[in-house]
């Protein structure tokens, strides 16, 4: 089924959408053609993914609200590792580019069609974090020498930077003055009404001071006009050497696009009583991004900020996208001229706005007051992104990812339960002190038990029991956390309950209430292994019938 987005419609949303349309074309336009420069491209491709992804989102997209097309948190990715290539010279990188999102939408469109929504849950927030931090290093010191108006330097953004203090004396006023002021403006125009397309403002102030000074003669660089026509079709062809690199590029861009487009999602959900299935969007920006590639163009990513520009200026549906794309081909067609006067340090400048935004420091600062080790997971993000190769750094950030949650797993919180005095209640110890019953031990693990974390969780139990004040005749093992158990957990858990057992310590099994846990405990015979009668309610109920009455 298509344009589900568009389902119900009525005429009344009309002039709604119509203001959010124009809303998102004023926003849009700057950042696109920004973006585009940020991704080595020319600007109009910036455009032309803007009307590729909307277009596509709009036909075959679910939510409503969700604006799609260029998107500064990718671009650095692709362009950086696509720069850094081994390829044949013969390839042009627009073509590299191109097929690259192709490549991303192909990775999108599977992970939609098999229903793959969870796989953007693979990065956690705080590895998110330090990813765009590290992305917005990068774009800050790419967009430096613009804004300065001195040559840039090529290699890591240490020696960029090392290099753009070498040249600041040489930096040119009226350059860094476009660059501060349209980078004011946006923020200011944000500041007041998050509706002020501020960006737009901006660079339209700086190309009427570069027409009016005629500041290109006094070396202000300008972006040059765009060409005055609508994208022709093409296919992306590069030889099996190149494709074989690009794929693992496109398959990082596609798992980022995928996170983003989640996040997007649960932040402005359709129907907030239904919740959204993110797996049909995923198609759709993938679609977004094919399609993107058929016009010369890059990977589209879902925007967060486009999509509250559109919700928040009362965007009813994705005809609200349709009539940006309208606004961006009329610019294309009538005032790409106007590019001529378009300074390149305003471009530097939306772009830092842009990275100022994605380096959440707020998020930084809550995670580090939340306390533990994540904050270093932020760290380390931000670090690997700036210190390697943009494309091996976020390779490894979400390595670093994934070895979290594989490491919660396999070290899972297990605790011994204490009674709440004058209650039934067995509780973690806490500020309160909890009672112990002599000769009983109750030990909770509260997580799946599997072949990740089974002999931790044996080895937690037995330390628990050495440490006992008194010998254990009764191991009450309290399940609320269990929800599943897997075969290799079944069996190191079962043979940890028959030599308990053979050490003369009655075994019971309280508020295993999980369906998966429980049919698996009962298809591998661990109940079994606890003995006849030995599974409970509560850990009340188990030391009412097997503990000792007093």
């Amino acid at each position: 089924m298509i344009a589900l987005s568009l389902r119900g419609f009525r005429l009344a949303w009309l002039p709604s959408d119509v203001i959010a349309g124009a809303m998102l074309a004023a926003i849009a336009i700057p950042e696109q053609i920004a973006t585009a420069r940020l991704a080595g491209m020319p600007a109009q491709t910036g455009l032309y993914a803007f009307a590729a992804g909307s277009l596509a989102f709009a036909i075959f997209g679910a939510n409503r609200y969700l604006s799609v097309g260029a998107d500064s948190t990718t671009a650095p990715i692709f362009a950086g590792a696509i720069a850094a290539l081994a390829v044949a010279p013969s390839t042009p990188y627009p073509v590299l580019v191109a097929t690259t999102a192709l490549f991303t939408g192909l990775a999108l469109l599977l992970a939609g069609s098999v229903r793959a929504g969870w796989i953007a849950d693979l990065l956690s927030i705080p590895v998110t974090v330090g990813l765009l931090a590290g992305i917005a290093v990068h774009i800050v010191v790419g967009q430096l020498p613009f804004v300065l108006g001195v040559p840039g330097a090529s290699g890591s953004p240490a020696m960029r930077v090392i290099a753009l203090l070498h040249d600041v004396p040489h930096a040119n006023g009226a350059s860094l003055l476009i660059g501060a002021g349209v980078l004011a403006i946006t923020l200011g125009a944000e500041r007041l009404n998050p509706r002020i397309p501020g960006a737009l403002i901006g660079l339209l102030a700086a190309g009427a001071a570069v027409a009016a000074f005629h500041l290109s003669e006094r070396g202000v660089a300008v972006l040059g006009a765009l060409p005055a026509a609508l994208p022709h079709l093409s296919f992306p062809f590069v030889g099996l050497h190149d494709a074989l690199q690009l794929v693992p590029i496109a398959l990082i861009v596609a798992l980022v696009c995928m996170v983003q487009t989640s996040v997007v999602l649960r932040t402005y959900p359709s129907d907030p009583a239904a919740g959204e299935d993110p797996s049909r969007d995923f198609a759709a920006v993938g679609i977004g991004s094919i399609a993107a590639a058929f016009v010369g163009a890059f990977a589209v990513d879902a925007s967060p900020p486009r999509t509250a520009v559109v919700a928040s200026s009362g965007g009813r549906s994705q005809l609200a996208g349709v009539v940006a794309v309208a606004f961006v081909a009329l610019l294309a067609i009538f005032g790409a001229q106007l590019a001529a006067y378009l300074p390149l340090a305003a471009l530097g400048g939306v772009l830092i706005y842009v990275a100022l935004r994605i380096f959440r420091a707020g998020d930084m600062l809550r995670i580090a007051r939340f306390g533990g080790y994540e904050i270093w997971l932020v760290v380390a993000g931000a670090a690997l992104v700036i210190a390697l190769p943009i494309e091996s750094g976020m390779a490894l950030a979400i390595v670093l990812s994934l070895a979290h949650g594989i490491y919660i797993v396999a070290r899972p919180p297990t605790t011994e339960l204490l009674r709440v005095p004058g209650t039934t209640i067995w509780w973690p110890p806490d500020d309160e002190p909890g009672e112990r019953v002599p000769g009983v031990l109750v030990f909770a693990p509260a997580a799946p038990i599997t072949f990740t974390n089974a002999d931790y969780i044996v080895q937690r139990l037995r330390a628990l029991i050495a440490a006992a004040p008194q010998p254990v005749r009764l191991l009450v093992i309290e399940g609320d956390g269990v929800i599943d158990i897997d075969y290799t957990g079944s069996r190191v858990f079962g043979a940890a309950i028959a030599d308990l057992r053979a050490q003369g310590i009655t075994m019971a099994l309280a508020r295993l209430e999980g369906d998966r846990a429980q049919g698996a405990a009962e298809r591998t015979g661990l109940i079994a292994a606890l003995g006849p009668n030995r599974t409970f309610k509560s850990v009340h109920e188990a030391l009412v019938a097997l503990g000792p009455h007093q």
